[in-house]
Formats: C-alpha cells, structure tokens, sequence
C-alpha cells in the first residue's frame, strides 16, 4: 500500500503529542500494530481506522483514506514476507507449487528461472538467496506453528526435472517426520473445491490480528480484514477436511519421490 498513510498516520499522532504506547491504548490496539501501521506493512481494519480517528480527533480522515480493498501491491509480497518472520502461527495452502519456505535451492532455483521477462543468473542467484532465507524461521524448532496443505498436483508437477522433485518431496518428508511441519495432501480425486483459485496463507500472531494473503498471476493481496480473514480460514477448514490424514499424506508424499527416483 506504500508508507504514506503509515506516514500520515505518525504525523498525526506527533502532532496530538502521543507515544504509539499511548495511541494504541487509546484506540484500544497493540503498539505493534500501530507500528506495522505506520511503516507501511499493515492496513487497519475499518473499525480500527474509526477508532484512531476518534483518538487523534481527525474526524473521518483516516477512515476515508483507507486503502481501497481491491488496490494491488507493486512488490506484493513484500508485506506478507515481513509478517512471516513474526506470525506464531502459519498456514499455507499450495494449488501448483511448494510454498516457498518449504523450498530446496534446487526447486527454488527452476521456480525463479521460470519469470517472464527471463532473469540473467545473477539476479537468479539474488532470489534464490532471498527465498531460501525465508525458510530459516522453520530453524526454531517451535515457532512458528506450520501447516501445508498441498494439492496432489503440487507432487506431480515436475519442477526442475526428477531429481530435484525427489530432493524437493524428500526434504518436506523430513521436515514432517522431525514434527517440525505438518502436511495434507489433498488428492486430485477430491474433484472442485473452494481453494482452487489460487494460492492462499494465513498467519497468526501473538499481539496484533491474524492476516490473509492471497496470490494469483502477477497479483498479491494482503487482507486485514476480520470479516476477510474469517471467509478465507473458513475455506482453509472446509478444504483440510477434504484432504488426506497425516499418515497417508505422508506416504504419498514417499510414492511420488519413489516414482522421481528417490531410493530409502
């Protein structure tokens, strides 16, 4: 959404002589939330917005210039991947490819290799970087809390050829046997269902309200939300229940790496 409103937004609370501590108190929200608003990495919801406004005595300035719902981000994910390293709790859902902090170097690279316009090696080799460096939050053996939940297709499609999609499945299969993930596959035999659309991640906090970000061609959307983020964990829900239980999830997870080439 850019920092402007974030800007706006701590230009008024200086001017009314306000720490975030005490604006966050008086619009009864957390001072990280207030924070994430300013530097531009949140959207307050509309009753948060009303809530500031009657804080700062603004009027209805900031419920006006909220951002529209439907305004699209130009580095989409950015956003969402600064919400990722703090979430204690992350849900992905995966239509065609691996969820990138699932990702080994190899997949990611064929993944990032697929842009259009192409992208020389050097740059290759930066989102490589940038990708794998997503994956050190699973380096706590804790938090945060992560469930996959993968479309068969996701195993099927053969991304950088068959070693690296048995490397690839092999890697998610120790991350669910270290108890460190959890991962559903959903068959393909469950037919239509709800997710279909694209690429979905939910992710819960410890003091601000949970966040939705969704993904489609070229376009990513952050929802904050909470009527939003309800609908799309409902839909998360409906679809998990689809899916296949841990055991047999992870056994096809070992078929399809067999069927790469993978050898126990």
């Amino acid at each position: 959404m850019g920092s402007t409103y974030g800007d706006w937004l701590r230009q008024q609370r200086e001017l009314a002589g306000l720490t975030q501590q005490q604006l966050a108190d008086a619009a009864m929200m957390t001072r990280s939330h207030i924070a994430h608003i300013e530097a531009g990495r949140r959207v307050p919801s509309k009753e948060d917005a009303r809530r500031l406004d009657k804080a700062l005595n603004t009027g209805n300035v900031l419920s006006s210039f909220l951002p529209q719902d439907d305004s699209t981000i130009a580095d989409y994910f950015e956003p969402a991947r600064h919400l990722e390293q703090q979430a204690t709790e992350i849900r992905e859902f995966a239509l065609s490819l691996v969820p990138g902090i699932l990702q080994t170097r190899g997949y990611a690279r064929a993944v990032i290799r697929t842009a259009f316009p192409p992208r020389g090696d050097e740059e290759c080799d930066r989102h490589v970087v940038t990708r794998l460096d997503r994956s050190k939050i699973l380096a706590d053996p804790v938090t945060p809390v992560v469930w996959a939940l993968l479309d068969e297709s996701v195993l099927r499609r053969p991304v950088g050829g068959q070693e690296v999609m048995a490397e690839q499945i092999m890697h998610v299969v120790g991350l669910v046997e270290a108890e460190r993930v959890r991962v559903h596959v959903l068959p393909l035999g469950v037919g239509p269902y709800h997710l279909l659309q694209g690429m979905l991640s939910l992710m819960w906090f410890e003091d601000q309200p949970p966040v939705a970000y969704s993904e489609g061609l070229s376009i990513g959307k952050l929802h904050d939300s909470p009527t939003v983020v309800h609908r799309l964990q409902g839909a998360y829900d409906l679809a998990l229940g689809d899916a296949l239980p841990l055991k047999e999830s992870l056994a096809l997870m070992r078929a399809v790496a067999k069927e790469y080439g993978h050898h126990d």
